[in-house]
């Protein structure tokens, strides 16, 4: 993948971002189908498990070497346990405030931290410091979903 085109980057994340929205309404469908939102977030979260295992299988190299497991920060691997609190979230609330506030509300604080993220250059990323610019874009964001949530 690190070959992929930066032509394709740009279409890939915009795809990527609008089946994202597809999530929290379809894992709230399920979870009012099994009722029980434990069992729905597994639910949830096996086929994903079963892609990546196949994918895994199939293209296996390159493997971890013992350097760089040795080298990775603890919290590394705790990025999938962050995104499953995301997705019981949506599908615990989606159907209380709707789709369009639920995506907002989690787009803008993603956002927001983002921003927090690449301005003190935390995990380990690149730094790129707040500017007017990017602050004036944060504002906007949390202008634009107040008015998706009380409109």
């Amino acid at each position: 993948m690190q070959n992929v085109s930066s032509v394709w980057l740009y279409p890939i994340i915009l795809i990527a971002g609008a089946l994202q929205a597809w999530g929290p309404p379809m894992n709230g469908a399920l979870r009012k189908s099994l009722e029980n939102p434990w069992l729905a977030s597994t639910v949830s979260f096996l086929p994903v498990v079963a892609f990546l295992l196949v994918l895994f299988v199939c293209m296996p190299n390159p493997l971890p070497s013992l350097r760089g497991i040795s080298a990775m920060p603890w919290w590394a691997p705790l990025g999938g346990l962050l995104g499953a609190f995301a997705v019981i979230t949506g599908l615990l609330f989606v159907d209380k405030i709707g789709a369009g506030p639920f995506a907002g509300l989690t787009i803008t604080a993603n956002i927001l931290m983002s921003l927090a993220i690449d301005n003190f250059g935390w995990f380990g990323i690149e730094q790129h410091s707040l500017n007017i610019w990017r602050i004036l874009g944060g504002v906007l964001m949390t202008a634009g979903i107040l008015l998706v949530a009380l409109f």
